[in-house]
């Protein structure tokens, strides 16, 4: 599904600049977990970004399903994010005074999904990562877990076939980190292609592929 060839990435100018990526070439394959690991400063985040259409390449392609999404405009980047892509972040990206299902409904109103439609889109993926009974609350009085919860919800809702996920179980501690993988492999198996950043072994050791970079290449 995901060709990236021959991608490289520099922010500044001249003497200023830095290359956060270096001639980058691999394939994600379909329907399968990928751990993209490497310190601190790698690149890691940087390439997940371009992936998921929210940043571009200084230069080289990334194809997904054969579409080279490397230089469209703003305009059909943001189609390509609500048609391809569930995002999940370490910081959860939750809106704290808004409900669960305010928060959840966000990438559906986008879609232009209409009220009753939306609610039982929501209620089913709530249903599914076992918070159904919070749908009201604010997320602001849930725990991390629940937040992570939320947030992949969120990501779900509108049945993307991609799942972008920055350090998901980062700020978690082991038991709800384990509960969040979980949810991960549930997703790899109806399909979803799920590619995870991580400096986390144990998580890597449950993905079917890892790629390693280091220094802005492949390590």
């Amino acid at each position: 599904m995901i060709s990236i060839e021959h991608v490289c990435k520099t922010y500044g100018k001249k003497d200023a600049s830095v290359e956060a990526l270096k001639d980058i070439t691999l394939n994600i394959p379909d329907s399968g977990m990928t751990a993209i690991m490497g310190p601190s400063g790698s690149g890691k985040s940087t390439l997940l970004n371009m992936i998921g259409c929210l940043d571009s390449p200084s230069s080289g392609s990334i194809k997904i399903d054969g579409k080279d999404i490397s230089q469209v405009s703003v305009k059909e980047k943001a189609k390509l994010r609500n048609k391809y892509f569930g995002f999940v972040m370490q910081d959860f990206a939750l809106i704290p005074d808004y409900t669960v299902i305010q928060n959840i409904e966000v990438p559906l109103v986008y879609a232009g999904k209409k009220g009753k439609e939306r609610k039982v889109l929501v209620e089913n993926i709530l249903s599914k990562v076992g918070l159904l009974e919070k749908r009201n609350t604010e997320v602001q009085y849930l725990s991390g877990g629940q937040k992570q919860r939320i947030a992949i919800a969120r990501a779900l809702v509108n049945d993307p076939k991609i799942i972008l996920a920055d350090e998901p179980t980062g700020a978690l501690d082991l038991k709800t980190g384990q509960e969040v993988m979980k949810l991960f492999l549930k997703m790899k198996q109806t399909g979803k292609t799920v590619i995870i950043v991580t400096h986390s072994k144990e998580v890597a050791l449950q993905c079917d592929n890892v790629i390693n970079i280091i220094d802005g290449k492949v390590g």
